[in-house]
């Protein structure tokens, strides 16, 4: 064994090893969608006296940190995302009235002195110069006078109750630095009025509010105040009103005020329910996978599944050490990149039985077909990786995740395959019982489709005006289903509120709509599927969200909120108008890197191709009245992804049977190229869709409808990259005139000394001169 292969195996086996350990010891970070939680998005504003900018945001998320601890959640996430916006994540909290309600509110605590309680009848008065007149926490009204103390001087602030008192619920104040001073003098101002005199009161006042305003005790002395640093405030709390004015009162006053922009919740059964059907599905798709490449690729076949067991590993392990939160697409995606990571080690088997037919040197073709399937290799995951990144910057929540997923699919799938998968089959392929029998490795033989294909050699491209203008009918169908039935966007991108309720018995939509209306939401969209009910409409509280659950309990038993997202207007044009930007920047970027790769010709045909895969998914679920969402574009950019991968696995091949015969025939060289890679075609799609047909029957609906995107995208991108991108790019390529590509450099003799034996010609292919 030479000191590259042993340095091969070293490096594979380190990494199977540190990974194996991380994906066992460290578990992976679960976003809220998947543990079940709420997420609150809040974006600063201006406020009469200061300004929302990135100093004052950060500020702001230091305060809301204060208040979450206070709150008691477990591992709660605050991070500043932009320059004025927060998000917050709350894992467990089903109830987002409590936290919108002790997050959002700006918290400005004051003490003032009461300087007389002003008559219900008096409808005249008015409040002199630095008084406010306000409400009392009994109803009356009050006039204070000055604040003689703020929030800055208050430290620690808890919830408890006052046994001395009936066990009522009490706020313990401590106060600090110059705040004690001015508490003292504030009590003992007013401890020298008599007793049950209103100007005896000191009032507590939250945003505006009074929420207590006891009188000094009267064994206090006048000029003497209440000393020893702390205070009680009372009121007739509850508990949960106690601990989130404790919460308030520590976690100080924000700087500017705050809007809650988004808002979602998802109940622990949903993700749990997410988990478990993608976990199945994962198991399934897996094992389906592997025993197909089993199957068909044999001895090499096998060692592949090992190879994409260790991807499985890799990937996960990736996504722990990085610290990234796996969400529900996330999770889809990185189910479904199991089954497309066999991509790679499909395309160094096809090629290495190529190279079989011509040298009969196992090994030797092996190497070769690793090194000619290189550049089809790089080139699909570059343009993976483009898609993977413009998700990560432009889409917003889970969506982030699937592009995370995606990003460390890629590179494992490399380490995998050029790594992990080439270690063991060279090791296979050197013992002597398989080189005594090489029919075992499944490398023998190109295969009898491939075989059949070429002893007739069916000419596709002789017919490309027909192919391009069934292309173009089935172009018009998807613009006709968006004209007519019109694109049917999620509340992500509309903005408003999406609420799933699930029920103990099966609710008829006609009474599930009808519970709604008595509700008081007769436009409120609603729908069913088996014991779940999703009501969807432009504007809801949170209150009005329990109301309608409890319309619902009349007609649906034991009702329980799945989901409940929300989403500002103006942030649900801003997500639109990213998810367009994405899908615009992804072609562009394809097209760039195409343009450089290869020719213009080629790129312009390949994202015309990925277009018109675009458009057909478009107008499929314009048709099926299937909801666009987060998700959707989700599986969009991979439908890009894997259509361009499909595209560029082909233009590889031209270009390399263009190089070997520069004179040569270019639409010969386009069918020969399409007939030679369509059994990595047949076995990418396959492992890909083991994946989703797994994803589509055990998944939500959210997953359902990730799977048939996917699905559909796999179908119309092979049929777009043969019938659509293979005619468009021989037309365009009649008004090129950039010389023939260069010939591949040839790979080095074999360990014998050896040379490479020469390479065919594309006619000696066409005419199956390789079998």
């Amino acid at each position: 064994m030479s000191r590259a292969n042993v340095a091969r195996a070293l490096l594979a086996l380190v990494i199977i090893g540190i990974s194996a350990y991380f994906a066992y010891a460290e578990p992976a970070k679960l976003g809220l969608d998947l543990r079940g939680g709420t997420q609150i998005v809040l974006e600063t504003r201006d406020s009469p006296h200061a300004k929302a900018t990135s100093a004052s945001t950060d500020r702001a998320l230091e305060v809301l940190r204060k208040r979450v601890d206070a709150l008691g959640v477990a591992e709660p996430t605050l991070s500043r995302t932009g320059d004025k916006r927060i998000i917050v994540e709350l894992p467990g909290v089903q109830d987002p009235r409590q936290a919108a309600e002790v997050i959002g509110r700006t918290a400005q605590l004051t003490f003032h002195p009461v300087k007389e309680a002003v008559p219900a009848s008096d409808k005249k008065a008015k409040p002199g110069k630095g008084e406010v007149i306000i409400p009392d926490e009994g109803g009356q009204r009050l006039r204070l006078g000055p604040a003689g103390l703020t929030g800055e001087g208050v430290g620690d602030a808890k919830a408890g109750l006052d046994q001395q008192m009936g066990a009522e619920w009490q706020v313990s104040v401590d106060f600090k630095g110059d705040g004690e001073r001015k508490w003292v003098k504030l009590t003992g101002d007013a401890a020298c009025e008599r007793p049950g005199d209103p100007r005896r009161r000191v009032a507590i006042v939250l945003d505006d509010k009074v929420i207590s305003s006891p009188q000094v005790d009267p064994s206090v002395a006048c000029d003497v105040g209440i000393t020893g640093g702390s205070t009680q405030i009372t009121g007739q709390f509850s508990d949960a009103e106690a601990k989130d004015l404790a919460a308030l009162i520590q976690g100080g006053a924000l700087p500017v005020p705050v809007d809650v922009i988004e808002q979602r919740t998802v109940g622990p059964t949903l993700g749990a329910d997410a988990i478990k059907a993608s976990g199945g599905a994962a198991v399934i798709g897996v094992v389906a996978t592997a025993l197909f490449i089993a199957v068909v690729y044999r001895l090499v076949g096998g060692l592949a599944a090992i190879s994409l067991a260790c991807y499985a590993v890799l990937s996960y392990a990736a996504l722990v050490l990085l610290g990234a939160t796996l969400t529900l697409p996330g999770l889809a995606g990185f189910v479904l990149a199991i089954g497309m990571a066999v991509d790679a080690n499909v395309l160094i088997f096809e090629r290495a039985r190529e190279e079989y037919a011509r040298s009969k040197r196992m090994l030797d073709a092996f190497r070769v077909g690793t090194k000619q399937a290189w550049s089809a290799i790089v080139d699909s995951n570059v343009t993976t990786l483009l898609a993977a990144g413009l998700l990560f910057y432009l889409a917003s929540g889970p969506v982030k995740g699937f592009g995370v997923t995606l990003a460390i699919g890629v590179f494992a799938s490399m380490v995998s395959a050029l790594l992990i998968a080439r270690v063991l089959v060279e090791f296979a392929l050197r013992r002597k019982v398989v080189q005594r029998h090489p029919k075992v490795t499944g490398l023998h033989d190109i295969g009898g489709v491939r075989r059949r294909l070429l002893r007739r050699n069916p000419d596709l491209m002789r017919r490309g005006r027909m192919w391009l203008v069934l292309s173009g009918v089935i172009a018009l169908v998807a613009l006709a289903g968006i004209a007519v039935r019109g694109v049917n966007l999620g509340v992500e991108f509309t903005g408003g509120r999406l609420v799933e309720y699930a029920t103990s018995t099966p609710v008829k939509v006609e009474q599930a709509r009808e519970a709604v209306s008595d509700a008081g939401f007769p436009r409120a969209v609603v729908q069913t599927s088996d014991q779940n009910i999703a009501v969807r409409t432009e504007n809801l509280t949170n209150n009005e969200v329990v109301h309608i659950q409890s319309a619902l309990e009349k007609v649906g038993g034991d009702v329980t909120k799945e989901r409940d997202e929300k989403i500002g207007p103006s942030l649900g044009v801003e997500l639109l108008r990213n998810a367009l930007v994405a899908l615009g920047l992804a072609l562009a970027a394809q097209l760039a890197y195409l343009a450089v790769r290869f020719r213009w010709s080629f790129a312009v045909g390949a994202i015309i191709g990925m277009f018109h895969v675009v458009l057909v998914i478009l107008g499929l679920f314009a048709w099926m009245g299937k909801t666009l969402d987060g998700v959707f574009l989700a599986a969009l950019m991979t439908v890009i992804g894997y259509a361009v991968n499909d595209t560029v696995v082909v233009l590889d091949r031209v270009r390399e049977e263009w190089g070997a015969n520069r004179t040569g025939r270019l639409p010969a060289m386009m069918n020969s190229a399409i007939l030679h890679t369509l059994p990595r075609t047949f076995s990418t799609g396959m492992g890909a869709t083991f994946i989703l047909a797994a994803l589509a029957i055990l998944g939500g609906d959210s997953l359902t409808d990730f799977a048939l995107a996917v699905l559909a995208g796999i179908v119309v991108g092979h049929w777009s990259t043969v019938f659509t991108t293979g005619p468009l790019t021989l037309w365009l390529e009649r008004f090129s005139k950039a010389p023939p590509p260069m010939p591949k450099k040839q790979a080095k003799a074999g360990p014998d000394g050896r040379p490479r034996p020469k390479r065919p010609t594309p006619r000696d292919r066409d005419s199956g001169a390789v079998v």
